[in-house]
């Protein structure tokens, strides 16, 4: 899949779940210099503003990607400029109760990228999923997109980066049967996947 695929996906996903988001592809941003673009940025008020940056990698990003290191920086880059950037500024909110600020780093269900992620796995995992945008809180998730196939309500991801490792059985159990993601798992070699590992 290519990423403007998994962006509309993405794109289409929000506007079937949420009321009247603000939703953006390519959302440039510049901090002091630092400029970036995100695949896709998402505003939504639940009543109180929350943001949804999401950073997409498709088979060609992982491919051109020098490996892990240089994934994880350019979503590092986002995560640490793009509030910076006055035009998407976020600020506390004494009635807020939950994160403001989601950032997503999001991989196409496809062989090259399993395969890449899993010889990957301790980078990734790596990825604390608390964090903070000044004093708003933050949730980082790396995962792979799963429902691409289905209603749009139905696109939903699997964390790389949250308490069940990547190749253990909990993973494998949260892998939907029958979808792009499980296909893809059990088209790499086992030993590489290492299923069956430790929760």
């Amino acid at each position: 899949m290519r990423e403007d695929e998994l962006a509309t996906q993405v794109v289409d996903h929000y506007a079937a779940v949420h009321d009247d988001p603000t939703i953006r592809v390519e959302e440039p941003y510049d901090a002091d210099g630092r400029r970036g673009v995100v695949d896709v940025y998402v505003r939504l008020h639940t009543p109180e503003r929350v943001d949804h940056v999401v950073e997409l990698k498709s088979d060609a990003a992982v491919r051109r990607a020098t490996g892990a290191n240089e994934v994880l920086r350019q979503y590092r880059r986002m995560e640490r400029y793009f509030h910076a950037d006055e035009a998407h500024a976020i600020r506390p909110k004494l009635r807020r109760t939950g994160p403001g600020a989601h950032f997503l780093l999001c991989f196409a269900p496809t062989p090259t990228c399993v395969y890449h992620v899993a010889t990957h796995r301790t980078l990734y995992a790596s990825v604390e999923t608390a964090g903070r945008v000044d004093d708003v809180p933050a949730v980082r998730t790396v995962a792979f997109l799963t429902g691409l196939d289905g209603d749009p309500t139905d696109l939903g991801f699997v964390s790389i980066n949250a308490d069940v490792s990547f190749g253990s059985d909990a993973f494998f159990e949260a892998v939907p049967s029958g979808s792009r993601l499980a296909d893809s798992l059990d088209r790499v070699d086992d030993e590489v996947i290492g299923r069956g590992g430790a929760d």
